[in-house]
């Protein structure tokens, strides 16, 4: 998924036509290995993957996330323009709380997955990915016909995320909002290191931990300042390798590759995030239609009965016929498991069922297993 068979010259050409956070300097002082991803040059890797991978789920790993794309919306309707756009419900949050939902079009598939936050009544802010920017805002704003304004401000917000079980021992003494009174999907604003904050428990790790929007010309500070707090509880930095088998241990999806605009949600597994009973949202119809008439292919866990690793975009065949393909694949390193997630027809999509991956000249053998992979047994 991540470049890592570019040659050099290529990269360095990619890299070249790409935007860069305002922690670019640190990640080069840092000699983190920096690859293309969705228009940014972001760092894959410092230390190594597994050593990141490790470090978040014993201790700590600090993520710079800034890629990614926040829009202010308010006004006396925000809320009216978000419950029309997004599947799930924002009526059912409370300020300082935040949501997962997503965006569909109009014949149900996904026009992107994001986070939700009222900061009060009148005043939400969305997260969306960093590959959508362009397109969700556009989106937005051509449904846009009530009494609200939408703003895209992702220029003016770094964010990073500081993940994993020593979060808190790392983090509470640089900030006075009180983070185990801060509920998982909640947030505060206060600040971190004396710098304007908006603290957010949640993350993309499958560990505890905390996202922190910051403005962009304080972002530095803040990350070398968690650094300095974190050095002696094994903090390390973390990048897009890592954040990436962690997500996949913990099955959150990733738009582009396990969900996109020829997926729906209903296929996707995210039924929990499409709330029929409110008034009437883009995408409803059809994915009512598909409720009713039977989802007819679902996204799988799987694991290789082998050694061989299903690499994204490997075919999937099921009794001979080719089905689909690995959406994501890679080595758990948790488990010690090679794992992936795929597409299966419904009639073949049940625990324990059997199928092969095209693994180079072979067809190796993969099972149907639960998700997530990896759940830590006191997350919230």
């Amino acid at each position: 998924m991540f470049a890592s068979t570019l040659d050099g010259q290529k990269t360095e050409r990619l890299l070249s036509a790409n935007k860069r956070t305002p922690l670019y300097a640190v990640h080069k002082a840092l000699r983190a290995r920096m690859i293309p991803f969705s228009g940014w040059e972001m760092p894959v890797e410092y230390s190594g993957i597994t050593k990141e991978h490790v470090a978040v789920r014993t201790a700590a790993g600090l993520f710079d996330v800034s890629h990614m794309g926040e829009f202010d919306i308010r006004g006396p309707e925000a809320l009216d323009l978000i419950r029309h756009v997004t599947t799930n419900d924002a009526a059912n949050l409370v300020d300082g709380q935040a949501q997962y939902s997503a965006m569909a079009y109009p014949h149900g598939t996904v026009v992107d997955d994001l986070l939700v936050y009222r900061h009060h009544a009148e005043h939400f802010m969305l997260v969306v990915n960093a590959a959508n920017i362009e397109k969700d805002f556009e989106w937005i704003n051509s449904h846009n016909r009530v009494d609200a304004t939408v703003e895209n401000v992702s220029a003016d917000i770094a964010l990073v995320a500081l993940q994993g079980p020593k979060t808190i021992d790392i983090l509470q003494p640089l900030t006075k909002v009180q983070l185990r009174d801060l509920a998982h999907y909640h947030f505060a604003r206060g600040s971190v290191l004396n710098a304007d904050a908006i603290v957010s428990r949640t993350g993309y790790t499958g560990e505890d931990g905390f996202e922190l929007y910051l403005s962009a010309n304080e972002s530095e500070l803040v990350w070398n300042g968690i650094f300095e707090a974190g050095a002696s509880f094994g903090l390390v930095p973390a990048g897009l390798g890592a954040r990436n088998t962690l997500r996949l241990e913990a099955k959150y999806l990733l738009y582009g590759n396990d969900m996109d605009g020829t997926t729906t949600l209903l296929e996707a597994g995210l039924g929990w995030i499409v709330k029929f009973e409110k008034p009437d949202f883009i995408g409803r119809d059809a994915l009512l239609k598909q409720k009713q008439e039977g989802v007819k292919r679902r996204l799988v866990g799987f694991e290789m009965l082998g050694k061989d690793i299903a690499r994204d975009n490997y075919p999937v065949f099921v009794h001979g016929r080719e089905v689909g393909h690995v959406t994501s694949g890679a080595p758990s390193i948790t488990l010690k498991k090679n794992i992936g997630l795929a597409y299966l027809p419904a009639e073949h999509a049940s625990i324990g069922t059997t199928f092969h991956v095209a693994v180079r000249s072979k067809l190796a053998e993969a099972r149907v297993v639960r998700t997530p992979f990896y759940k830590r047994e006191d997350h919230q």
